[in-house]
């Protein structure tokens, strides 16, 4: 289910080259309006739903299971971390399936809104920017250094450098799109103005200002796609040793 939400962004950062800027959300909104769209979209919308609901769950109980024990607890943060993303997506995704609708964007702005509001807010926000600027260089390094593979047993020949490569694009486009979310963060901060903050579609959609921003957002819209094939692949090749 996360593959195919990354691949949907990934086409709808792409067609973002084609309309100038002017298309559907680039982030999941938009990619689960893109599923809702199509013919049994309903049906479909309610598998991501469970799917998602299922893996966020299974994720925060093997964190929490396994998480003492392992070498490091920090894979039990990870983990339960990771869980609770994968439940806000199937939050969003059950919006979609009962006929609802959400906006990324301007729910990222509210709550950017809200944490301003709070004591202290400006630095909250500050502060989650360059979180979100680490979590994104770490997704650059795991790409570039290939850490991903020590979470697969990945096949010999073809197949192996197949998925090798499509996790070195995926990660580092990951990384990518994560920086300029982070950065809008920043700048949110900075100029004390929650507008500018617009998650994922925003970034994907400021990236087309910088020098050479077309080709930018093209690698990291193939990019998506990429990390959204090789989410397949880690499925199926996952290291459960």
């Amino acid at each position: 289910m996360n593959g195919l939400l990354h691949i949907l962004i990934g086409v709808i950062a792409l067609q973002l080259l084609l309309t100038g800027g002017e298309s559907t959300d680039a982030d999941q909104s938009g990619a689960l309006q893109s599923l809702a769209s199509t013919p049994f979209g309903g049906i479909l919308l309610w598998i991501v739903t469970i799917g998602l609901a299922m893996l966020g769950l299974w994720l925060i109980v093997d964190g929490i299971l396994q998480g003492p024990a392992r070498d490091s607890k920090k894979k039990l943060v990870v983990g339960i971390v990771k869980g609770l993303v994968y439940l806000a997506l199937a939050s969003t995704a059950l919006s979609f399936a009962l006929g609802g609708s959400s906006d990324s964007s301007g729910d990222t702005q509210s709550m950017t809104a809200q944490l301003m509001a709070a004591p202290a807010g400006i630095i909250l926000v500050f502060l989650v920017g360059l979180v979100v600027l680490a979590v994104g260089g770490y997704f650059i390094h795991k790409g570039v250094t290939q850490g991903f593979r020590d979470d697969l047993s990945i096949p010999a020949g073809t197949a192996g450098t197949v998925i090798t490569g499509l996790g070195v694009a995926g990660y580092v486009a990951k990384g990518v799109a994560l920086l300029a979310v982070g950065g809008l963060f920043i700048a949110a901060a900075v100029t004390s103005d929650a507008s500018g903050s617009t998650g994922l579609d925003g970034a994907l959609r400021s990236l087309l200002a910088l020098p050479f921003g077309v080709w930018i957002l093209g690698l990291v819209g193939g990019g998506l796609i990429a990390y959204g094939v090789y989410c397949f692949a880690r499925a199926r090749y996952a290291n459960l040793g």
